[in-house]
């Protein structure tokens, strides 16, 4: 009863948080990321300008971005929502702290998520003043992605009764399970990269590239993190082959993500006490690679490219519930039963 306010904050801030991934995902490939060109109002003003004079004074402060009204609104929704949930955060370091005697935790975590939502606001700044650098869009994504993993921790943690019942399986999968969740985190930046440097059509058929196992590919500047949107680190313009080269790396990551997540998924099935969660990692990842496929397939569309999102969060999710499970001594004992 004591932690009554914090629990429901961290559930909450959580859902919130995968909303807020979702409508971050949708403004990304809509292409609606400089809807409004200055940062945190639109400008100039809390809300998209519609009055005549508001136009007006639009237009001449930004002459060469006129007002689109449609990708204005889906910025600003975005930031309102965002901006809830770093006051969510603030809300739960307050009442953390002041019944930090009754946490089942350290005020660590709150002060973790409190920097990260931090850092995150600025990077969606940095997103506007530096005109979607890609570097900084992906580094946006992995924030919000690192948010709401923390915040389903938190939630994990306040829930969690000492009378559990603990995971009883056969073998230890602790460096499995964080090995899965490495590889999924890293497919999530490599997703990212794709989608920033607008790469996700490079590769129009599927299983091949442009026709070949191999096509021709350029890592060196596809993979230069400081410059510009679509240009080299030498100003010029990306070539196919860079373009290529960042798409192919992508599916080269989704295979060694199911060949590790796959096996962890087979393991955990072949245990009585893990077949909830190995068969929860079995159609993620299955639904993961199905909704990439269609993507290329179908050539991306908006529902399902943002699906594709979704379901690389609700795949990092459970990889961040079955790392909790299996590191956690209460829970997962780590004597073979």
């Amino acid at each position: 009863m004591q932690l009554r306010w914090p629990k429901r904050l961290s559930i909450v801030a959580a859902m919130l948080a995968l909303c807020v991934v979702l409508l971050g995902a949708y403004v990304r490939l809509s292409d609606a990321g400089l809807g409004c060109p200055d940062w945190p109002g639109c400008y100039g003003h809390l809300t998209v300008p519609q009055q005549p004079h508001e136009l007006q004074a639009a237009a001449i402060a930004h002459p060469d971005k006129p007002v689109d009204a449609p990708k204005a609104w889906k910025e600003m929704v975005h930031r309102y929502l965002a901006s809830t949930l770093g006051l969510l955060i603030v809300a739960i370091v307050i009442c953390s702290y002041r019944q930090r005697r009754n946490l089942p935790h350290s005020l660590r975590l709150p002060a973790l998520l409190l920097a990260g939502v931090t850092l995150q606001g600025m990077l969606g700044m940095w997103t506007v003043t530096l005109l979607l650098k890609p570097a900084i869009v992906t580094a946006h994504l992995l924030g919000g992605m690192t948010i709401l993993g923390l915040l389903c921790l938190l939630a994990m943690r306040l829930f969690a009764s000492r009378d559990s019942r603990p995971l009883r399986l056969q073998r230890d999968y602790r460096i499995w399970a964080a090995l899965a969740l490495l590889a999924v985190a890293l497919q999530i930046a490599l997703g990212g990269w794709v989608s920033s440097n607008y790469a996700a059509l490079a590769c129009p058929d599927f299983p091949t590239c442009r026709q070949s196992w191999l096509p021709a590919m350029q890592f060196g500047d596809a993979f230069h993190i400081f410059r510009e949107l679509g240009m080299t680190a030498g100003g010029a313009l990306l070539t196919q082959e860079n373009l290529v080269a960042i798409h192919w790396s992508h599916r080269a990551g989704a295979l060694l993500v199911t060949l590790i997540v796959g096996s962890l998924a087979l393991q955990l099935l072949r245990e009585q006490g893990g077949r909830g969660y190995g068969g929860l990692l079995a159609l993620l990842l299955v639904l993961q690679l199905a909704l990439g496929i269609a993507n290329v397939l179908l050539q991306l569309p908006l529902p399902l490219a943002v699906a594709h999102n979704g379901g690389a969060a609700l795949l990092l999710l459970s990889l961040v519930l079955l790392n909790y499970r299996v590191w956690n001594r209460r829970t997962y004992p780590w004597q073979p039963v």
